[in-house]
Formats: C-alpha cells, sequence, structure tokens
C-alpha cells in the first residue's frame, strides 16, 4: 500500500462526529471499525519497514557501521514523517472505502 499518497492528515485534526457515525448510526461503533483498521495499516506499514531495514542491514559487529549506516536512518525517517495509522483508518473511513459487517446482524 502506498501510504504516502493516501492524503491522510499529518497533524491532529478534528472530524465532524456526525460524518463518522453516518455508516453505521453509532459513534462507538465506528470509532471501532475505525481502531481495528488503523491497527490493520499499523502492521503493515510495521512489516514493510522491518523488510526495508533488513535489505540495508549490516552483518558484522563493527561499532562504526551501526552508527553510519545512513540508508536506515533515512528510511525510518520516511516512516516517521508519514500520517499516522489512525489518521489514514480515518480518512478511509470517511471516504468509504472501509468494508465492515456486523455478524449479530446477519441472522
Amino acid at each position: 500500500m502506498n501510504f504516502k499518497d493516501i492524503g491522510a492528515a499529518t497533524t491532529t485534526q478534528t472530524y465532524n462526529r456526525t460524518k463518522i457515525e453516518e455508516q453505521t448510526g453509532n459513534i462507538y461503533e465506528s470509532i471501532v471499525i475505525m481502531g481495528k483498521r488503523a491497527e490493520q495499516i499499523n502492521q503493515e506499514m510495521k512489516s514493510e519497514l522491518i523488510q526495508k531495514l533488513d535489505e540495508f542491514a549490516a552483518h558484522t559487529d563493527s561499532l562504526e557501521e551501526v552508527f553510519e549506516n545512513r540508508e536506515q536512518i533515512e528510511v525510518s525517517k520516511f516512516y516517521e514523517r508519514l500520517p499516522k495509522p489512525t489518521s489514514i483508518a480515518v480518512k478511509e473511513w470517511l471516504d468509504n472505502d472501509v468494508y465492515y459487517r456486523n455478524p449479530n446482524e446477519d441472522k
């Protein structure tokens, strides 16, 4: 997933409560759904970051290489500048890009 082009806010933002609860009719249910989606996004970002950092990992124990690995520092800075998973989840929710279902309502 391309997290840079998602268009989510990188700073704190206030959202309209009625827009958030519009899809489910319940603000708490909407927040739980967004929270679960944020956890999924966080896991995806974390695994992608670890994979990229492993590409530049030095398998020697030289002290200079540990402190001077610029590639790892640049990759880490890139991920620090990305929007937070909660911001991405809220943006997806407001854009109706999140699929959800309530198993209790299917009966």
